[in-house]
């Protein structure tokens, strides 16, 4: 579910976020009754305030990671919210060492400057002593909703980001562990195959002190603790195996796999003519890329939008004027193949537009394309 879109990118909310809010909001007022100033409505107001600002900040750890990957030319499909935290999706994976540090450190600096922020403003509301001792709960005054927020803030992004930067993949800490191991072999599946193994000893770690504690009566943090352990080894050991269908994969280009000569309407022809001379003539096709006469892609030109203008009074309006030209649906011509094996736009379009350095059209490469190539690539033998 889209909640809002932030500098284009699309934060949404996976339909568990709503179980962990509910869980979050519950839990949390019933212990803001012992510590703020107020009624037990002050309380839960506190707690709805607190959930939500804490997610916020998630979400703005995520856009660390969102904005340091697209300033790399690696494109950002979304932000999720889900029970676990936030997950921001690139259409590709980093190049090189330097690319894959900086979008992973992104996130950590991002949190560490909230918990620095939080930590000012806390001390400057109440003092330094006043303001810990709230925040690590060993005061038994009554305090203001202000002063409770920040110090509620602070320890939970420093607990966040302490969390994120262990060494395990796909955590922060183990994607930064990857880039340093990435830059001293040269080898990137190597690199990942390390941090990935680290990543999946913690989740059985995490897995084996959350059976620990659900033994020991702590049932609701012992099962989560145990899940969230499944989840990370799980990621990890997909990409151990994507680390060896990437080696696999080593050297075929999207240009290998694309349609090079796909048929094309020009900008400047009519909706009309564009209608009768391509939609009439190319029955079932759905779509055409739309090019200037030096060859550049304009964008996608739908059947729908085209008879819309075609039949109405915009039918000598130029089709160009009419194509959908998002970054989203394009790729570069020279990318590796491996680069669309997590495209959620190939899966979502079908197809995209593979163009060259000066955006020229080159080839339309479809999700089609994509399997015959991992199925010829990848058989045995």
């Amino acid at each position: 579910m889209q909640l809002m879109r932030i500098a284009g990118i699309r934060i949404g909310v996976d339909a568990s976020w709503f179980i962990v809010l509910f869980l979050a909001i519950f839990f949390l007022q019933d212990r803001f009754k012992e510590i703020v100033d107020g009624s037990d409505t002050t309380a839960y107001l506190a707690a709805v305030l607190a959930a939500f600002l804490f997610f916020a900040s998630i979400v703005l750890h995520e856009l660390g990671h969102a904005i340091a990957a697209r300033r790399d030319g690696i494109g950002v499909s979304g932000i999720d919210l889900f029970f676990f935290g936030g997950l921001m999706k690139m259409s590709g994976d980093t190049q090189s060492p330097g690319s894959e540090f900086r979008v992973a450190v992104a996130g950590p600096i991002v949190t560490l400057l909230i918990v620095v922020a939080g930590t000012a403003l806390g001390v400057a509301l109440e003092g330094w002593d006043r303001f810990w001792e709230v925040a690590l709960l060993s005061n038994d005054d009554r305090v203001g909703i202000g002063l409770l927020l920040v110090s509620f803030l602070v320890p939970m992004n420093l607990a966040l980001l302490l969390f994120n930067l262990i060494p395990a993949f796909p955590l922060d800490g183990g994607r930064i562990a990857r880039a340093a191991v990435w830059k001293v072999t040269g080898d990137r599946s190597k690199a990942t195959r390390a941090s990935a193994k680290v990543g999946r000893g913690f989740g059985w770690l995490l897995i084996g002190f959350g059976i620990f504690l659900a033994v020991r009566g702590s049932v609701f943090d012992g099962i989560w603790l145990a899940v969230l352990g499944y989840l990370l080894g799980q990621s990890a050991q997909g990409a151990i195996m994507q680390s060896a269908v990437t080696e696999r994969l080593e050297g075929v280009t999207v240009a290998d796999v694309m349609d090079a000569e796909p048929v094309t309407i020009p900008a400047g022809l009519s909706a009309r003519r564009a209608y009768d001379e391509y939609f009439l003539r190319y029955h079932g096709w759905e779509w055409f890329a739309v090019v200037e006469d030096d060859g550049r892609y304009v964008g996608m030109a739908a059947r729908e939008d085209v008879q819309r203008l075609a039949e109405g009074a915009d039918a000598e309006r130029p089709v160009g004027e009419a194509a959908e030209g998002d970054a989203e649906g394009r790729v570069a011509a020279d990318a590796p193949l491996e680069a669309l094996l997590g495209s959620d736009a190939l899966r979502r379009r079908g197809a995209l537009m593979a163009v060259d350095a000066d955006g020229r059209l080159r080839g339309v490469v479809t999700f089609e394309q994509v399997t015959r190539a991992l199925r010829t690539h990848l058989a045995p033998g």
